[in-house]
């Protein structure tokens, strides 16, 4: 059983009865006697099939036949194909680790207000609340509050508190709408606008300077439950109260 014949062999067998079939015909220069239109018993097909069989024994001229030298004009032909090639060039863009998040300078905290520091109220609102001896002192207590920042509502939640709007006795004929005790009792003002700015007073210097910042704190001291001087123990309602005009007119 033969081996399958190899590609290689089979090509260089083809050339080489080729050429020795051009061989024949150049030399006998006989036109009848060419591959295209050969007479000779012997066709290509034979000439192939008899190199074939004869092992593919390949004389060395037909060999060098089959690669001839380089000649000038392949080496430049071969130049101008190895010159077209160009590979192209990819450039990948460099790994780099993600960016950390960039830290944005923050302002620093302004000091913050207490709920009680000043701010603009509703005037109408706190105008039509107040009665009595309070009536239509809206203006002062505002004025008040700008002067010593403090929200104009408490100022007037504590008036209205101490005083029930204005009807009390010690508003009616001292002047007095905060409580503000002196050496011999409660102490009388020429006005009720004195007597508001002095509530004022009293608060930002005695109590939201000294860190007490809101109703309760406030009232510990300003109405302490079991003053000897509050034998009615009105005191024990003084925040409730006081937070309930406070909310009110917020």
């Amino acid at each position: 059983m033969t081996s399958p014949i190899s590609s290689n062999w089979f090509y260089y067998t083809t050339m080489a009865s080729l050429a020795q079939a051009s061989s024949a015909a150049n030399q006998t220069g006989d036109s009848a006697n060419s591959l295209n239109g050969s007479s000779n018993n012997t066709s290509m097909f034979m000439t192939l099939l008899s190199s074939m069989m004869q092992g593919g024994e390949m004389d060395p001229n037909m060999l060098a036949a089959l690669n001839p030298p380089a000649n000038t004009n392949n080496s430049q032909m071969m130049a101008q194909l190895n010159n077209t090639y160009k590979p192209i060039s990819v450039s990948l863009p460099a790994s780099t680790a993600p960016a950390a998040a960039e830290t944005v300078a923050q302002p620093a905290m302004p000091n913050l207000k207490t709920d009680l520091s000043f701010k603009p109220i509703q005037f109408l609102k706190l105008e039509n609340t107040l009665g009595g001896k309070l009536s239509g002192t809206s203006a002062h207590f505002i004025n008040a509050g700008k002067k010593y920042d403090l929200d104009p509502n408490l100022l007037s939640a504590i008036a209205i508190h101490e005083t029930g709007n204005g009807t009390s006795r010690a508003a009616n004929e001292k002047n007095n709408i905060a409580g503000m005790m002196g050496k011999n009792g409660l102490r009388s003002y020429d006005s009720v606008e004195e007597s508001i700015f002095d509530m004022a007073r009293n608060l930002r210097q005695n109590y939201l300077n000294q860190g007490k910042s809101t109703v309760a704190e406030i009232g510990a001291k300003y109405a302490p439950v079991g003053a000897g001087n509050d034998p009615t123990g009105l005191n024990n309602h003084w925040v409730t109260g006081v937070n309930r005009q406070l909310n009110k007119l917020t």
